[in-house]
């Protein structure tokens, strides 16, 4: 029995503009079952155990930031942490499709739904003959923001029938692409930022050293496991 496991994390809110969180991000993290990746998990946690993190959950925007459990990191320990699960993002066999909303131009709560609905369905609709070659598909996500979880319920329900589609509420300590599509997320809202003349702030430009090196040695490469039909 084929399947294909959907983990979803997202960065902003359905609340009104603001300068601090100008854009609502939902980022897709794709895994087809049949394609092992137990063994760069177990490559991934021996990596992080050797740096005194046994069974570590990484949380991006904090790490980057030094916040919360990374308060009282070195910016070296920090950086090696994301390195590892960067790496390990890189190289196992996912893809991902990110859904982008600017706020700047919605308005409302419920323009942002309808954006995003429209989007997922879009995206969806375009690749069916993708999803419907799996026999299940799991979604995996939080239900951090009720907004979203609706959304996603909504949109798969109207593509797939019932016994085809688990949705499972998941919280990244269990999942390792769970961290993943919250890295995802995390450097996908940076790249939007230069995308649109914005400057990092100062803990990103402290972290990653500038956004030239952000560009040249992460943005392009994480851009090559977007989801494109022409890949799959």
């Amino acid at each position: 029995m084929s399947e294909l496991s959907i983990f979803i994390d997202e960065s902003g809110d359905f609340g009104k503009y603001d300068e601090n969180c100008p854009y609502y991000i939902v980022s897709l993290v794709m895994h087809e079952q049949a394609n092992c990746i137990k063994k760069e998990v177990q490559n991934l946690d021996s990596a992080l155990s050797e740096i005194g993190l046994q069974n570590h959950t990484v949380h991006t925007g904090p790490l980057i930031r030094r916040e919360g459990q990374y308060k009282l990191e070195d910016i070296k320990t920090r950086f090696k942490i994301f390195g590892k699960l960067f790496s390990f993002t890189r190289n196992v066999p996912i893809k991902y499709k990110n859904l982008v909303v600017d706020k700047k131009h919605t308005g409302s709560s419920l323009k942002i739904n309808q954006l995003l609905s429209k989007q997922l369905a879009d995206f969806i609709r375009e690749n069916l003959s993708y999803f419907t070659a799996f026999d299940n598909i799991i979604i995996y996500y939080d239900n951090g923001q009720i907004q979203l979880t609706n959304i996603i319920i909504s949109v798969f329900s109207t593509f797939f029938n019932e016994e085809n589609i688990e949705y499972r509420n998941a919280t990244p300590e269990r999942y390792r692409l769970y961290q993943s599509a919250d890295l995802i997320c995390t450097i996908s809202l940076l790249e939007k930022k230069l995308r649109n003349k914005k400057p990092l702030t100062n803990s990103e430009n402290k972290f990653f050293g500038s956004a030239q090196k952000l560009k040249k040695n992460y943005l392009k490469h994480i851009v090559k496991i977007q989801f494109n039909k022409d890949t799959i």
